[in-house]
């Protein structure tokens, strides 16, 4: 099969990094939908798409049998609320692991089947830097995160022979929409800085500087490549050295 032209999903793919890599597959010659609940931001987006709650295990199956073959899925749906630990109420632990966890758990066991028939396939999940590591008042986000990993780990020894591979990307903090609610709390505890507020979130990025969503897009391109071949079960992290500084 050539590198081009393969039919590719990325769920919560209007905007920030689920829209920068919907346009860096299509730019590579896919087929590309997009994903999301929000119909008006999937229309803005311009491209073709299907409404997907990734938390409605009833809402996945009517989407995988609309797409029938599919060769590309990228898990991108997420949220990141934050509360002190203690102070996590059940409602958003459950909430947060649905989206960010149970969501990728669902959609692997209804998008791989049909790569896996098709003999090739490429299943990437957007996991995050907290997946490997803690942030203060992120403990259900960085506790699903952690848990993507172990699911595409897994994934990918099962299934290590049927030309599929599973990873993810963990990128640190990416100028995003999602990211504009954490810029508009610490703004407002700075004095209204949304700049510095940046700055702040940046800090332990070595480059100085927030990720771009073209960037943890490049990887994704990558990974979803015929070069990518041999790369299974791993984590590729697009965080400008936070790790290992």
């Amino acid at each position: 099969m050539a590198s081009s032209g393969r039919r590719a999903l990325v769920t919560g793919g209007g905007s920030g990094i689920g829209l920068a890599i919907a346009k860096a597959l299509r730019s590579a010659g896919h087929e590309v939908f997009i994903a999301g609940r929000d119909e008006t931001k999937l229309k803005t987006a311009g491209l073709p798409y299907f409404i997907i709650d990734v938390t409605d295990d009833a809402s996945i199956a009517a989407a995988t049998a609309e797409i029938g073959a599919l060769d590309i899925f990228v898990a991108n749906a997420g949220a990141a609320p934050t509360a002190a630990t203690l102070k996590t109420s059940r409602a958003m632990w459950d909430q947060t692991l649905a989206v960010n966890l149970t969501s990728v758990f669902s959609c692997a066991q209804a998008f791989a089947p049909l790569m896996i028939d098709r003999g090739w396939g490429r299943f990437i999940a957007v996991a995050s830097t907290a997946s490997h590591r803690a942030y203060p008042y992120t403990g259900a986000y960085a506790a699903a995160k952690h848990g993507v990993l172990g699911w595409i780990k897994t994934l990918a020894l099962e299934h290590a022979k049927t030309g599929v591979t599973f990873n993810a990307v963990c990128p640190g903090f990416t100028d995003t929409p999602l990211l504009t609610g954490a810029v508009d709390r610490l703004a407002a505890k700075s004095g209204g800085d949304i700049d510095a507020a940046k700055r702040a979130l940046a800090k332990d990025n070595p480059m100085g500087r927030l990720v771009a969503p073209e960037e943890v897009a490049a990887a994704v391109l990558y990974l979803a490549s015929e070069a990518a071949a041999s790369i299974n079960g791993q984590s590729i992290i697009i965080d400008g050295g936070e790790l290992i500084a």
